[in-house]
């Protein structure tokens, strides 16, 4: 189902980018997905917040750099009905917490907490904000990954916060772990690219649904983005490629495999 109201706990329910020229990253997001952009609240409460729309419906947020140790980068968050009880529960399996839980204006509660298998990722308990109000379409999100160098240390720390369940596959030779909440798979998690430095953290990757891989791809570098992993297909799941906006935020593009006729 592609518009949502709601979110079971333990699926990923929002994505924001954090940037440090809002006006710049609403221009390449705009063209590139077709986002408008909206408010999020007056700025004296919301830090200048803003939701990114498309077809009327919220997809994505984004707000700005809050200190200069803070990288651009897009921030996966998982639905919950408790954030205080994500906070503890992330301490407890050897995880820190980044930003204590807080109340957002009205909208909801978050919290923020990091591991080393596990990178960062945020949690959300929705108030009048529920999460993406449309996915899996072009310009939506589609999917969450982790890039991690101990994918067995991220099964353990995220089956302890979440709850979920991992499944590890075949995907093109490699395997791909895919976590599951129930019966439903609601993210997935593969060792860290080979050529990926050093120093780069595990992290979450999102993916956007869009009608073709390499006009969105080129559309990017047309914008002043760049691609870090050039566009390839894999059977069964369509084919995408990782791109970065001009502030060096990255995320995934994907155009599912048509449907069988």
């Amino acid at each position: 189902m592609s518009e949502r109201t709601s979110y079971e706990p333990g699926t990923p329910s929002w994505v924001d980018v954090s940037s440090p020229d809002l006006d710049a990253s609403k221009r390449f997001y705009g063209g590139l997905f077709g986002w408008e952009v909206e408010d999020a609240g007056p700025a004296e409460e919301t830090g200048g917040y803003v939701m990114f729309k498309l077809n009327g419906r919220n997809v994505a947020g984004m707000g700005p750099i809050m200190d200069e140790s803070q990288r651009p980068a897009w921030m996966t968050y998982v639905a919950t009905d408790d954030a205080d009880g994500v906070a503890a529960r992330a301490k407890e399996a050897g995880g820190s917490v980044v930003f204590d839980p807080m109340d957002v204006t009205g909208a909801g509660r978050m919290v923020i907490v990091a591991h080393p298998a596990g990178g960062v990722i945020g949690a959300w308990q929705a108030g009048s904000h529920t999460g993406a109000q449309l996915v899996n379409e072009p310009g939506a999100l589609n999917w969450n990954e982790l890039q991690t160098r101990d994918v067995d240390g991220a099964k353990a720390f995220y089956a302890a916060v979440f709850g979920w369940q991992p499944d590890d596959q075949d995907f093109g030779g490699m395997t791909y772990t895919l976590f599951n909440v129930g019966d439903t798979g609601i993210a997935g998690a593969m060792p860290m690219p080979s050529q990926a430095p050093a120093e780069v953290a595990a992290f979450w990757l999102a993916y956007f649904s869009v009608a073709d891989c390499d006009e969105s791809v080129a559309k990017a570098q047309e914008l002043g983005g760049s691609v870090l992993g050039p566009a390839h297909h894999l059977e069964g799941v369509g084919r995408f490629a990782v791109v970065a906006d001009p502030h060096g935020a990255s995320f995934g593009v994907i155009a599912g495999e048509p449907p069988e006729e």
